[in-house]
């Protein structure tokens, strides 16, 4: 899908996310506590195809921060291909499917003709910040969410919930715990994961592991800030399927 153009505030609101001046600490140092890459709702579908032996297909359903201009590759989705090729013993495979301003109700309403044509044993769902920025009425983002997640499902693909980002330099921008609230909601109705990535960049933030304030461009923090996205997740997916140690390499 081409990308269109971005309004005021939606610039603003990736150049605070993702184009930052250098981090104030190791740029390697991005680790996750443990209890934010719990979650108690498995996958199914993962767990099966990794049991025995089958492709492992992943579709991201994302907006502009699923992806660098300059490099795919070094996008998360690209740098979750690559961890989970190296931590598992079948092929994987993850594309990106771009929803560029949608509101989740909008991207629900394609969901099941999206699993039909790419038939995934996971959807990655990035939404939230489009709303958010829109304002969107929190009950019926939750709705619209719960309505996806119930298509992907009834579809035949496992789910994984993915949150906003987090800046603190949009906190006054957008109102986003509404929005955090309800995605919480949802993941606990359906039994779906939740990768809380707001709560995790919060805490690189915190921890002076990256410094999302500044509003100085730097594609390199964006490449790093993206390879730890991905490391996490990758994680977050395989503790999710419960795959055994001797599934993986």
């Amino acid at each position: 899908m081409k990308s269109v153009p971005m309004t005021l505030l939606g610039l603003t609101l990736l150049a605070g996310l993702l184009a930052s001046a250098p981090s104030r600490a190791d740029p390697s140092n991005c680790e996750v506590p443990a209890y934010l890459l719990l979650t108690e709702s498995p996958l199914p579908r993962v767990e099966a195809a990794v049991r025995d032996g089958r492709p492992l297909d992943i579709v991201v359903i994302g907006s502009r921060s699923s992806s660098i201009a300059t490099s795919e590759a070094s996008a998360w989705p690209g740098r979750l291909q690559a961890m989970l090729k190296e931590r598992l013993k079948v092929p994987v495979n993850v594309s990106v499917e771009l929803q560029i301003k949608k509101t989740a109700e909008e991207v629900a309403t394609g969901l099941v003709k999206l699993v039909e044509v790419k038939k995934p044993t996971l959807v990655i769902w990035q939404t939230g910040t489009y709303d958010a920025m829109r304002s969107v009425d929190p009950d019926d983002f939750r709705t619209a969410v719960g309505d996806g997640v119930v298509a992907l499902k009834e579809a035949g693909a496992d789910v994984v919930l993915m949150n906003l980002q987090y800046s603190p330099r949009t906190e006054t921008m957008i109102s986003a715990p509404p929005y955090l609230d309800n995605m919480r909601v949802v993941a606990q109705q359906f039994d779906v994961p939740l990768f809380d990535r707001f709560a995790i960049m919060r805490h690189w933030n915190d921890q002076g592991d990256f410094d999302l304030f500044s509003a100085a461009h730097g594609l390199d923090l964006a490449k790093r800030v993206h390879n730890c996205i991905g490391r996490a997740l990758g994680k977050f997916v395989v503790d999710a399927a419960r795959i055994e140690p001797a599934q993986q390499n």
